[in-house]
């Protein structure tokens, strides 16, 4: 289409060009020749035809009024009447002078018949306005068509060449565009079919890249999440099942043994009402996580003074730690007045002592500690007990997890109580830390600013 249109262009120029040249050529002859055809001076007609068909290179024809040849430079049609458009128009139709391009016909020098011709005709008016006859000139423009035809060829060549790397460099283009994102859709797929471990491989630059890299980094956080929750499910349901045996093991043998001796049922009755207790702590824990979990859990932040929540902790923990023969000291400034969600912070502290208590030896003390540092609230929580492993250390926090399987069990732990710290602290926008040397005993530190942002 550009091709033709160029072509179109070209061709209409070049024509132009000719056109107006030989118009202005064929014009001024005819004023030169009309009066010497009104008195039929043949030989200064023929002599001036002759030269003047030399210099514009190609023949000339005189013609009456009635279209018949008077005078031809090839000599060879005198007598003919013509048809050619041209000369009807300029002597029926008293235009001026007229230009065409046709196929060469009897007008043509012989051997040329299939060659293109371009005839231009111009008046020839006698003193009074009277068209008296008219000047016929035509020539080859074969040359020029051929012309024209090898450039429209060439620029159908070039612009089909262009249009096929255009075409190419668009695949090229589009496959380096597309690919990545093809990718991306088949890893999706699967991700939906429930392959939560495949990964987008991260290759250029830019936009591209950064999708990628962003897709793997949720896809990573994804797969972790899934991995925590059938981790999650299976402890919660193994922590749950381990009270329930046992409490069918202790009815099944009640119920097996009715001449059970008094003292020995008693001690039954209260190893069940132990277990049940277990059962609920779990499951509060289960439930206080959930919330977290799904952001039901909400803060309402109060005036309130660490230091009264410290002391009354302690007063709910002495006793356990009296049975266990363990001291639990405090150092506290005389008030540290915060904003915070008192039930939520007792009950992190809480589960930190608590802790405290159950992993410290009989006869060690634990000491609680609360200082005010710039804009926030420092509370500490030390024991003596045996220490955590430094391997352990990471994934101290985790649900569920135990440095000591077995001994938490004894002590009643169900791997749920630094995870449910972490996440009260958090919801105050505070941290908490531990350090730790094994053998020697650890440290917990709880951050908390004094001022909660909503």
């Amino acid at each position: 289409m550009i091709a033709s249109l160029l072509t179109d262009l070209v061709s209409n120029y070049l024509f132009e060009q000719r056109i107006r040249q030989d118009s202005l050529s064929v014009e001024k002859l005819a004023t030169t020749l009309a009066p010497f055809f009104s008195l039929a001076d043949t030989d200064t007609l023929h002599t001036k035809l002759l030269s003047a068909g030399g210099e514009m290179g190609g023949r000339l024809m005189l013609v009456d009024a009635e279209g018949k040849v008077q005078l031809d430079s090839y000599g060879t049609l005198l007598g003919v009447r013509l048809q050619l458009p041209q000369i009807l128009a300029v002597l029926m139709e008293n235009a001026g002078s007229d230009y065409g391009i046709h196929r060469a016909s009897t007008a043509a020098p012989e051997g040329d018949a299939d060659s293109y011709i371009s005839s231009c005709a111009a008046p020839m008016v006698d003193d009074q306005g009277n068209v008296i006859g008219a000047v016929l000139f035509i020539s080859s423009v074969q040359e020029l068509m051929t012309s024209l035809e090898g450039v429209q060829s060439r620029m159908l060549s070039a612009f089909a060449a262009v249009a096929m790397a255009a075409m190419a460099a668009a695949m090229i283009f589009s496959r380096i565009i597309t690919g990545p994102i093809s990718r991306l859709t088949r890893t999706i797929q699967r991700m939906g079919r429930g392959d939560l471990s495949v990964r987008v491989p991260v290759r250029g630059s830019g936009e591209m890249r950064e999708l990628a890299s962003a897709y793997n980094t949720m896809a990573q956080k994804l797969e972790t999440l899934d991995q925590s929750r059938n981790q999650f499910v299976s402890n919660a349901s193994h922590e749950l099942k381990t009270p329930m045996t046992s409490l069918k093991i202790m009815l099944q043998t009640l119920i097996a043994q009715p001449e059970m001796p008094a003292e020995l049922r008693v001690e039954f009755m209260q190893d069940m009402d132990h277990e049940i207790d277990r059962l609920t702590g779990i499951i509060n824990d289960l439930l206080t996580l959930t919330k977290m979990d799904s952001h039901a859990l909400e803060l309402h932040p109060a005036p309130m003074d660490l230091c009264q929540l410290v002391q009354a902790t302690l007063r709910r923990l002495r006793p356990m730690a009296e049975k266990r023969k363990q001291t639990l000291t405090a150092s506290l400034p005389d008030a540290l007045p915060m904003t915070g969600d008192s039930a939520k912070l007792e009950q992190a502290l809480y589960n930190l002592v608590d802790n405290a208590v159950k992993y410290s030896p009989e006869g060690e003390g634990i000491e609680i500690a609360a200082q005010r540092e710039g804009r926030n609230a420092i509370l500490t929580v030390t024991d003596h007990g045996p220490g955590i492993p430094a391997e352990d250390l990471p994934h101290i926090f985790d649900r569920f997890y135990r440095v000591d399987k077995a001994r938490s069990r004894d002590t009643g732990g169900t791997g749920l109580g630094l995870s449910i710290v972490r996440q009260m602290v958090t919801l105050h926008q505070g941290t908490v830390t531990v350090e730790s040397v094994e053998g020697k005993g650890s440290v917990f530190r709880v951050e908390l600013p004094l001022e909660v942002k909503p």
